[in-house]
């Protein structure tokens, strides 16, 4: 049988079948997935084959077989350094809700979370929350913030998850997709999932900062079908988005304005930082590329912690 892991605690699994029926599953010896050294071989998303066995009066299906995963979100495991922990794959959109206050969206936040995103293959909308609640002047921020991130080509949309403005056009695009939220704690993550299905009522209580370190990796995701033909992820894990590890040569091909400049620079292996006859660099002193990007850029390519502040938008 071929079915959707909706559910994983670790060692069991809920699939549901194409005929919409559940079934506790637990794999079939060992497994390894090619070029994942994962702590957990299957995640929620994974479509997977598994043959269904009694023993006395329980029903259970036994998975044989993972198929190959679109994309997949991970996080880096605690006590073994080259190993991963799955959180959820095949993930068709991943939303970022982001506040200008009441709590700041950092744009050193937003371009990690799009980084990542680039990185896993994973569509990325940004959702501006609370417009409800800005000033004039707040909302000139917002749209001058929204603008640097349409020209780059990710989808902007403002809301509010509290008077349910826009919500119909975030449904839209989850339509038949599956999706995971994302955003710092008090952004409006539960009340924004709870405007968009009700009944669903998730456990959003938000996890605290050493677990988004991932000191412990007991947390479990899981998948909801929404009442308008979509589906969504929902675990704390997945809040925190982590960064994967990517060389130094690579990191530029995951801001999307910089890789379309990168064939003009002089060097092929251009960094963007010290090299003469940098397209980057050069479109950075003509203000194409905004300060704040190059800032992210480089804080990821030095090592940094992300440096939660208000980041100027201009030059300085």
């Amino acid at each position: 049988m071929k079915g959707l892991v909706y559910k994983s605690t670790g060692s069991w699994y809920t699939v549901k079948t194409e005929t919409n029926e559940f079934y506790n599953c637990r794999l079939k010896g060992k497994f390894r997935i090619k070029g994942i050294k994962s702590t957990n071989p299957v995640a929620v998303g994974d479509h997977v084959d598994f043959d269904v066995e009694t023993i006395g009066d329980d029903t259970i299906g036994i998975i044989t077989n993972i198929e190959e995963r679109e994309n997949y979100i991970i996080r880096k495991s605690v006590n073994l350094s080259k190993q991963t922990h799955i959180i959820a794959s095949n993930i068709d959109i991943a939303f970022l809700l982001v506040t200008l206050n009441n709590p700041p969206t950092f744009t050193a936040f937003i371009d990690r979370f799009l980084v990542s995103a680039e990185a896993y293959r994973i569509k990325a909308v940004i959702l501006f929350n609370k417009i409800d609640t800005y000033s004039e002047e707040e909302l000139d921020e917002i749209k001058y913030l929204a603008s640097i991130y349409r020209n780059i080509g990710y989808e902007c949309v403002g809301i509010s998850a509290k008077t349910e403005k826009n919500v119909d056009k975030v449904k839209s695009m989850m339509k038949g997709k599956v999706s995971v939220f994302s955003g710092h704690s008090g952004v409006g993550k539960s009340t924004l999932v709870n405007a968009i299905e009700p009944q669903l009522n998730l456990k959003t209580k938000e996890i605290s900062e050493q677990h988004l370190q991932g000191q412990h990796t007991t947390t479990f995701a899981e998948m909801f079908d929404l009442s308008f033909g979509a589906q969504i992820i929902d675990t704390p894990g997945i809040k925190g988005f982590g960064m994967v590890e990517i060389e130094k040569e690579e990191l530029s091909g995951y801001f999307p304005e910089f890789f379309e400049l990168k064939e003009h620079c002089k060097f092929n292996n251009c960094l963007h930082i010290e090299e003469p006859k940098c397209a980057v660099k050069d479109a950075l002193e003509e203000g194409s590329i905004p300060w704040s990007r190059y800032k992210s850029y480089l804080q990821i390519l030095e090592g940094e912690e992300e440096h939660y502040r208000k980041d100027n938008f201009n030059n300085e």
